[in-house]
């Protein structure tokens, strides 16, 4: 399916692969893939292993796995949601870290989103994290 997807995009748009979703913790994370999982890291590895054995331009994973998969990715995307000021909620997500953490770790791209769609003033919390990643 992946690779189906990259040679359809053809060269005009890059295809990523979602690994583990960051709202998945290791004790969440078992019942879905039907076995005991002691660090999501592992499956995440071995899935973006397998994603760019397909041709996609990178991954997307938790800012926690970035490291792991930036050896895998090589110079390839990394795309990173989970992103938290330290004052933000978590909501759902389990596995998150700040913008500045995200890009230190290697994160190529990041994805915002409940805490500037739901904040009092959108424009002022995109402000915020736009300094915070851009300075």
């Amino acid at each position: 399916m992946l690779r189906a997807a990259v040679e359809a995009a053809g060269t005009e748009l890059h295809v990523v692969a979602v690994t583990v979703l960051t709202s998945h913790s290791a004790a969440s994370l078992g019942p879905v893939l039907g076995r005991p999982v002691a660090d999501p890291g592992d499956d995440v590895r071995r899935l973006a292993e397998l994603a760019m054995g397909t041709g996609v331009a990178g991954v997307v994973c938790s800012p926690h796995e970035v490291a792991l998969v930036r050896e895998v990715v090589g110079q390839g995307r990394i795309v990173v949601p989970g992103i938290r000021r330290e004052t933000d909620g978590l909501g759902d997500q389990v596995r998150v870290a700040t913008p500045a953490a995200a890009v230190a770790a290697g994160a190529t791209h990041l994805v915002v989103g409940r805490p500037i769609t739901e904040a009092v003033d959108p424009a002022a919390a995109y402000s915020t994290f736009h300094k915070e990643t851009c300075n």
